[in-house]
């Protein structure tokens, strides 16, 4: 679908939005030094070739939806959804979503979590791109997947804005599950 390395084409943009995230140190916990897009959303310019370059990569996939989890995938995955047709899927924490849902618990980077999506999001046959700020373990995203795939949908690719690349979520993806992985911006994992 999109060879990652033409993202070397878009390195000027890619820096921007690199430069804009900001680090936070000892976040949530002392030792990790967390990567916070809020600064990114904030900076009008980093946010708008954020969206653009996404919608680049996936215009052309066919993409019937995208799913995102809360909250901080939202804000990637919503506009993305819009500019290239396709439905927007929210993945939220328990009791958040109203109408019958399904769930998945997985283990993530710092405890412990779960996720549900509602039961009739995602039609068989689906072609899915799940969408999320962030990389790290590869625990959500692999909540993401095994959803869709409960859902008899198809997951197509994978991509977030930051990869912490020395963490282990591109391996699963890709090992596991065979699946494209596309990330904007890479840091060292903490």
């Amino acid at each position: 679908m999109f060879d990652e390395s033409k993202l070397a084409a878009y390195a000027a943009d890619c820096a921007v939005i690199k430069e804009s995230i900001a680090s936070v140190p000892d976040f949530p916990k002392p030792g990790i030094l967390f990567r916070d897009i809020t600064s990114l959303c904030a900076n009008p310019k980093a946010f708008a070739l954020s969206v653009n370059l996404l919608e680049n990569i996936f215009k052309d996939a066919h993409i019937d939806k995208i799913i995102s989890a809360e909250s901080r995938g939202f804000i990637f995955g919503a506009p993305l959804a819009a500019r290239i047709g396709a439905g927007f899927v929210m993945v939220r924490k328990p009791g958040k979503l109203p109408r019958a849902t399904i769930e998945e618990s997985y283990t993530l980077e710092y405890g412990t979590n779960t996720l549900q999506i509602n039961a009739d999001a995602i039609r068989p046959g689906d072609k899915v791109l799940i969408l999320d700020d962030l990389l790290a373990t590869g625990g959500t995203v692999e909540a993401m997947i095994k959803l869709v795939g409960r859902l008899k949908g198809q997951v197509v690719a994978t991509a977030f804005v930051i990869e912490l690349m020395d963490l282990p979520g591109r391996k699963l993806i890709e090992d596991k599950y065979g699946l494209e992985c596309v990330s904007l911006v890479k840091f060292p994992g903490h």
